[in-house]
């Protein structure tokens, strides 16, 4: 197809126009994806390699002082004038080396095991009673493990920055430069180098408490760690099992992987699109000039998203069930019999017809209140010249209103979307994931992936199948993010309504 031929088509057609060129494009465009995470791993390795090269003829050609530093981190700092300096590295390396001694290498020594039993059960020789044998605690093991890693790494990046500045400090005494003292290195770390200043503290909190759990939670799916390996027990390194019970091995694992995938994709789908179109019919409606009251209608559509989320589901959870108000109601007018009731959540099609339906409830006032604010800033002009060249309101939304929300709120659509995909709040708080299959392995006929996730955590203690499960989504998630916005005009042509 043409630019005149696309051109030409209504909003719905190339709509469905570019929905059908991104299936046809994905194969392509996840090439480019994987050979642009490849050409960056090759680059890091390339990186690596003159990085060698460099310290390798840094100690070489380097004074005697900056050869001790080679082992003796800070000693070429202080020997070069910057004492205080010098003292700090030195003190990270002894430091390290006592973390690792005193207390890291007991754990890293067992990474590759993760532990085995300590003593074996017996009978006390005195007491006659039963000794329990005494073992590792894997999970203890592997998290001091990830740590020592990641102390490691830091120290790696510390004794670089040591060679580093030996070499800049050799380089400006044969140049016969001025050397920093104390004072104008922090002077320097207040101005010019503020920002390192700033972010180092976030970043080492980011590297506890984020980067830490979630490496964790990574090892997790390569290990054994369910129910019949508790809290405080041993368990193994498996591999990829997980990951192919997932998807072949374990029959009823795969089944419900796949059943959950679909409905997941689906509720994220429908959703999405529900409350866009929904939302911007009552924008649309509330922002048409004549409309009176119109700050009462946003005012009310602010008081919905007001009140708590949890405490709405709930509520509607409560109106719900088959001896709610709804029912109860139905039952007074007559509709249902006296003993008859609808099952709106524990029935299985009814049920996810009810989540999608509440789901509007929660998530068309925040479409409303973008979609508004997007209207009341289109600028009128287009608007005049629409109307000057003889274009009716179908095709002024078509070719004006539309394509100008589209362009503002296309990131803001795939953002919902994943945020639809990892939607815990109302599928848990209406159905709980239910009603219950005894086809599906621990999960119900509305959960999610991410509700399947939360329940194999709480209720059946599945961590390392969870684990995979939250991998999974990750990839998935992050891939389709970085792909679809990519893909938009408001990526690749940001000025197009400026």
């Amino acid at each position: 197809m043409n630019f005149i031929e696309y051109v030409q088509l209504n909003p719905f057609q190339k709509f469905w126009y570019k929905l059908k060129m991104f299936f046809v494009n994905l194969p392509k465009n996840l090439g480019k994806f994987f050979k642009f995470i490849g050409m960056k791993i090759a680059a890091f390795f390339i990186g690596i390699g003159h990085a060698f090269k460099f310290y390798g003829t840094s100690f070489v050609k380097g004074d005697w002082s900056t050869k001790i530093s080679y082992a003796i981190m800070g000693f070429g700092i202080m020997v070069k004038g910057q004492i205080i300096k010098g003292i700090v590295f030195l003190a990270v390396e002894v430091a390290y080396f006592a973390f690792m001694i005193g207390f890291a290498w007991n754990y890293l020594s067992k990474f590759l095991s993760l532990g085995g039993v300590i003593a074996p059960a017996s009978i006390d020789p005195v007491y006659g009673t039963k000794i329990p044998e005494k073992t590792d605690d894997s999970m203890i093991i592997m998290l001091y493990s990830v740590l020592a890693i990641i102390v490691t790494i830091l120290f790696i990046f510390l004794y670089i920055v040591n060679i580093r500045v030996n070499v800049a400090l050799e380089e400006r005494r044969k140049n016969g430069e001025h050397i920093n003292t104390l004072g104008e290195d922090i002077k320097t770390l207040l101005d010019e180098r503020y920002h390192v200043t700033l972010l180092s503290l976030p970043t080492l909190l980011i590297c506890t408490f984020t980067v830490l759990p979630l490496i964790f939670m990574i090892l997790i799916a390569f290990t054994n760690f369910d129910r019949d390996h508790s809290m405080g027990g041993l368990f193994d390194w498996i591999g990829f099992q997980n990951f192919a019970d997932v998807f072949v091995s374990n029959p009823k694992k795969a089944a419900t992987f796949q059943t959950l995938v679909g409905w997941t994709l689906c509720w994220a789908v429908i959703a999405t699109i529900s409350c866009y179109i929904v939302g911007v019919i009552i924008a649309l409606m509330i922002n048409k000039k004549g409309i009176k009251c119109k700050s009462l209608f946003r005012t009310m559509f602010v008081m919905t998203v007001a009140v708590p989320q949890f405490v709405t589901l709930l509520l509607m959870a409560q109106m719900l069930n088959d001896d709610g108000f709804f029912n109860v109601l139905l039952r007074h007018m007559g509709v249902l019999g006296e003993m008859d009731y609808i099952k709106f959540l524990t029935d299985p099609w009814i049920a996810k017809i009810t989540v999608l339906v509440v789901n509007l409830w929660i998530g068309v006032p925040y479409t409303i209140l973008s979609a508004s604010g997007i209207l009341m800033n289109i600028p009128e002009e287009l608007y005049e010249s629409a109307r000057i060249d003889g274009a009716g309101p179908v095709v002024t939304f078509g070719k004006i209103t539309l394509p100008y929300m589209l362009f503002v709120m296309t990131p803001a659509l795939i953002q919902q979307f994943i945020g639809n995909i990892n939607n815990f709040n109302v599928i848990y708080f209406l159905t709980g994931g239910g009603p219950t299959d005894p086809f599906l392995y621990n999960a119900g006929n509305t959960d999610l992936l991410v509700t399947w996730l939360f329940n194999l955590t709480t209720s059946y203690n599945d961590y390392s199948l969870a684990a995979t499960i939250g991998i999974l989504v990750f990839i998935f998630c992050a891939t389709l993010s970085l792909i679809t916005f990519n893909m938009t005009r408001s990526s690749k042509d940001e000025e197009a309504f400026s």
